[in-house]
């Protein structure tokens, strides 16, 4: 048999969950071939000596799967000195199993009973997301605004922020009303707390459904086998994506400037008018100047006609249009 990891074979051993079974190798309590392992350590269970507290595990037993209704009043735990009935008293043998979902001691419905720790991992641990579904007497009829903040959830006494529901009236009932809660988490007295702090005060609580396997006929204190297709969807669950992939943040290139274009049609940028036709006789830009500083006539190439002779002197009167200037 090829090697596995200690705490999955821990588990299909009878001893929990693999979460327990981590807890017996963290705490120095499990050895292979007489050398204490840690978390991560991997073994081949027909051939090496495996051991918690010096006891070697037995051979894995034969996978059993059981579904119990669970009367109001008694206990959802699997050992100890406590006097009163437990659940796994409704089953005989029942002691040698793990409870998967538990319920308060008020609460009553749908429990399982297994010795299979992946078949408790895949339904009990929240990434897996298993729904669960349970019908809620309030001794108040609930309101919009009541409903709305079940939906969205509260913080708990404890701090933990509760993950949103599908809460809605299933029926009046006097004073009351019957609720149907759907969720996919499981606190410690949720409902009751959730109830209490927005108003609603729980007059019964009894889970209906795990996943996809439903009470069904089944009375309080009766319990049966799962059956093989049973078994196969609740073990069908796949581990959802823990978190979601940030999208990539896209830096906006630069954009580039635009470039009148050599060929083809013209673009509509900077640069890329079509240059004005020239006329014939006309030149463009700033006129040539001759040596003596004077500019020619564009057309006949002469200097221009000033109307003076050279070497003529501005006559002497006061210049019209003008303040008369002083002689140098």
């Amino acid at each position: 048999m090829a090697e596995e990891r200690l705490q999955k074979i821990l588990a299909r051993a009878g001893y929990g969950s693999r979460r327990a079974a981590e807890e017996l190798i963290e705490n120095g309590r499990v050895t292979v071939n007489g050398a204490v392992v840690g978390i991560g350590a991997k073994a081949d269970a027909a051939h090496d000596a495996i051991k918690v507290d010096g006891r070697r595990i037995a051979a894995a037993a034969a996978p059993v799967y059981f579904a119990v209704y669970k009367p109001r009043g008694v206990l959802s735990t699997t050992g100890g000195p406590e006097p009163r009935q437990k659940v796994t008293d409704l089953i005989p043998g029942g002691g040698q199993l793990h409870l998967v979902g538990r319920l308060d001691k008020e609460s009553e419905g749908l429990m399982l009973l297994t010795n299979d720790g992946e078949l408790t991992q895949r339904v009990s641990h929240p990434r897996y997301e298993q729904e669960k579904e349970y019908r809620v007497l309030v001794a108040r009829q609930p309101d919009a605004e009541q409903l709305a903040t079940w939906r969205r959830g509260v913080v708990l006494e404890d701090g933990t922020r509760t993950r949103p529901a599908d809460v809605r009236v299933e029926h009046l009932y006097g004073k009351g009303a019957w609720l149907r809660v759907i969720m996919h988490e499981g606190h410690k007295r949720q409902i009751r707390e959730i109830a209490k702090q927005v108003g609603l005060p729980v007059a019964k609580l009894i889970r209906v459904r795990i996943a996809n396997l439903y009470v069904g006929n089944l009375k309080p204190g009766e319990w049966r086998p799962l059956s093989e297709d049973e078994v196969r969807d609740l073990m069908a669950a796949e581990k959802p994506a823990s978190r979601k992939p940030r999208p990539e943040k896209r830096v906006p290139a630069k954009a580039a400037k635009p470039q009148a274009r050599r060929s083809g049609k013209l673009g509509k940028g900077p640069g890329s008018r079509k240059p004005a036709p020239r006329k014939p006789g006309i030149m463009l830009g700033r006129p040539p100047r001759d040596s003596g500083g004077r500019r020619e006539d564009s057309k006949t190439g002469r200097r221009p006609q000033t109307g003076k002779r050279p070497g003529s002197r501005r006559p002497s009167g006061p210049r019209s249009g003008g303040p008369r200037r002083k002689p140098a």
